[in-house]
Formats: C-alpha cells, sequence, structure tokens
C-alpha cells in the first residue's frame, strides 16, 4: 500500500535525503506535501519534480513564484508559520518528516502529533522545548514519533528489544567534532570555517557549529529525556571518534546493546519511514574491518562548556531548555553571521541562562513568551555591526 509522506523542510539535508529514499522506494511512498524556507531554485525543482497536492513556502513573494510553476497541475500553495501548520495537517499524509531547523519547527511537529500521525522527527528542538507536551498529545490522538537523529534512531532499535524496566542507562555518542583533538589553548582562537569542517557528517550550518561545541549531544540529551520516558541520571554521551556506534543501552544485568550503522543519514531516515519494517538501502554495509577500531572518551567540560551548560538546563527542566534552547539559536545565527567569536558561543547561553526566571513550561502559549523572552536577552549580548 502505498503511504503519504509530507516533508517540513524539504530543501534541507534531512528533507533532501528523504526524498532520496523516496526515489528508491519506488512506488510504496508518494509526496503529498511539502514545506521549505527561502531556497526557492531547490524547491521549485522538487514542486515539480513531484507535483504535490499542497506546498509552503515563508514569503509571500516566493509563493506567487512557486504558485506560477505549479497552477497547471492544481497545486495548493500557502505561505508562512500558518502554512506551514497547514502541511503538517495535510489529508492524505500518513507520515509526516519535521526537519525544518530549530524553534520554528515547534508548532508544525506539534500539529502533526494532534493529526494522530507518524511524526518522523529530526527537529530535536520540538522535543527540548515541549517533550511533554508532545508525549502527552501522542498518547491521546494515537501518533507514533520515531526519531531520525542517527543516535535516537540506534536507541529506539535498541529499546525495541527490551522492556523499558530492565534499562540501567542510555548513552549516545558524539563525534567530537572539528575541535575534539584542538589543544584548549586553541580554542577560542578557532573561526567559523573551522567550525563548519564537521569530521563524519554533512550537515546544515547550525548543526554543524553545535557540533563543535557539543551543543547538539546536550539537546539530544533533553530530547531523549521525553522520546523514552527517561530521568536525567539515566543519560549519558561519549566520545565515538569513528561515528560507527550511534548508541549504547545498557540493561540491567550489565549487558549493553548497541546500534552500528554507516554514517549516512538516510539509514535513519528509512528506517523512521519503513518501520516495523526494513528495506534494502542500497548503500554499503559497515566495514569493521576496514574501521580496525573504536574509541570511546569520556566528554571534557572545559572543552565542551557548552554541554555541561545543556546538562544543567536537563537536570532543572521546566523552562530551563526553552530558554537555553532559544538562548543558543541566537548566539549560533550571530555566530555564522561574524558578529560574535566562538568563546562567545557559551558566554551568551551562560549570561541568559543565569538571568532566567524558572517557571512551568507546559502549554505552547508559556512556552512561547518563554523563548521569545530568552531571544531577547540573548540579543543584548549580541554586538550589532
Amino acid at each position: 500500500m502505498t503511504r503519504g509522506i509530507a516533508i517540513l523542510g524539504s530543501t534541507g539535508s534531512i528533507g533532501r535525503n528523504t526524498l532520496d529514499v523516496v526515489d528508491r522506494l519506488g512506488d510504496t511512498f508518494r509526496v503529498t506535501a511539502l514545506a521549505a524556507g527561502s531556497n526557492m531554485t531547490l524547491f521549485a525543482a522538487q514542486v515539480e519534480k513531484y507535483r504535490p497536492a499542497l506546498v509552503s513556502v515563508s514569503d509571500r513573494r516566493d509563493a506567487e513564484k512557486i504558485r506560477g510553476i505549479s497552477r497547471r497541475w492544481r497545486t495548493k500553495v500557502v505561505h508562512g508559520p500558518e502554512g506551514a501548520v497547514e502541511v503538517a495537517r495535510a489529508d492524505g499524509a500518513d507520515i509526516v518528516v519535521s526537519a525544518i531547523t530549530g524553534m520554528s519547527g515547534f508548532r508544525p511537529t506539534l500539529e502533526a502529533v494532534r493529526a494522530g500521525r507518524r511524526v518522523a522527527l529530526a527537529n530535536k528542538e520540538s522535543m527540548v522545548v515541549g517533550g511533554a507536551i508532545l508525549r502527552r498529545e501522542a498518547v491521546r490522538s494515537g501518533a507514533k514519533i520515531i526519531p531520525v537523529d542517527s543516535e535516537h534512531s540506534g536507541v529506539f532499535q535498541c529499546l525495541n528489544k527490551e522492556r523499558g524496566r530492565y534499562v540501567r542507562k542510555v548513552i549516545l555518542t558524539a563525534s567530537g567534532g572539528p575541535f575534539f583533538r584542538t589543544p584548549l589553548k586553541d580554542l577560542p582562537h578557532k573561526t567559523l570555517e573551522e567550525a563548519l569542517r564537521h569530521p563524519r557528517w554533512v550537515m546544515g550550518r547550525k548543526v554543524t557549529v553545535d557540533s563543535a561545541t557539543l551543543m547538539n549531544k546536550g539537546l539530544e540529551l533533553i530530547e531523549a529525556r521525553w522520546l523514552f520516558d527517561l530521568e536525567p541520571a539515566e543519560l549519558d554521551v561519549l566520545i565515538h571518534p569513528q561515528s560507527a556506534v550511534h548508541a549504547l543501552v545498557e540493561l540491567e544485568d550489565g549487558s549493553v546493546l548497541a546500534q552500528l550503522s554507516a554514517t549516512d543519514m538516510r539509514i535513519p531516515i528509512q528506517y523512521a519511514l519503513t518501520w516495523p519494517s526494513r528495506r534494502d538501502t542500497g548503500l554499503p554495509g559497515l566495514d569493521l574491518a576496514r574501521i580496525k577500531r573504536l574509541e570511546f572518551r569520556k566528554v571534557d567540560e572545559r572543552r565542551y562548556p557548552l554541554f555541561a551548560l545543556a546538562r544543567e538546563a536537563l537536570r532543572a527542566g521546566g523552562s530551563l531548555p526553552v530558554a537555553l534552547n532559544a538562548a543558543n539559536e541566537v548566539a549560533v545565527a550571530a555566530f555564522l553571521e561574524k558578529k560574535i567569536l566562538f568563546p562567545d558561543l557559551r558566554a551568551v547561553v551562560a549570561e541568559v541562562m543565569a538571568e532566567h526566571r524558572a517557571r512551568p513550561a507546559d502549554s505552547i502559549e508559556a512556552i512561547t513568551d518563554i523563548d521569545k523572552e530568552a531571544r531577547r536577552e540573548a540579543r543584548r549580548f549580541i554586538p550589532q555591526r
């Protein structure tokens, strides 16, 4: 049976890889709705190829351009935040791939969950800021949230083999990013260009910077806390430069389960689409003989101070993860525009967390208010150039 797919963020790395998987799987899936941001050249080509019934873009003017391209096959074109929500709830979409980067992906993800869809979740920020709400709404609607991030997909696959009560600890792995072997004294002088040279993965600019600071793993710990209903003490991260082992699950009897695969995002994306079945990806298998050795090291929080801040937010819970995420998004955006230096990423987030007034984050309205407040506070520490 052919299943309909809606993709939030179709021109990003996850969106493009999802469409590659759809192409390979042939008639198994059909693209029913797409949402994109500003890459209109690529998006126009996607709309032309897949001819979905519904598409959304950020800007009204871009919507007019896409409308002109797609008029002959009657695609409905919408725009803005409400347009992304419409795609998330699109008729005929059995699976919604949530791949919009950042806080802007939260509301569409929530609406897909409320609509009872299977959500292939690549937007970690949704779980970071609203994990409790997403879990509650999934129970109410019957939605299934399946992680796309390679580490959370690994945990998901391991936990499918074991009952939760036997789990002692869940461990995510991290490559260590481009600065894993950089002397500590040299870190303050690292440039944007160096931060964007990830040794293993090809990703968007924001998540690549987060990998350099290890903030991505801090956010993933918070995400895992809600995805798998775990306590902060049951979660950990190990540096694993080879990026072959994506997750480990330690059980009560001392056994450890591990999920390994090649470093290609199409593998966890395809599993999220085909679960509980598996299909041939057409990709090379993992050659352990070529890798030869697997290294694991504890996280040095002197090297990755933003990771330490994320762990603090994980333990505190409530509104602090929302503030953490908002401050980090503002700081990374400023770093990408070369308004701040690499050490300033930590300074901005630390200042916002220190000033934050903790309160419940138990509704989308509360989360939105906390997010806006933290962004305003973060911008106070960004030089205007």
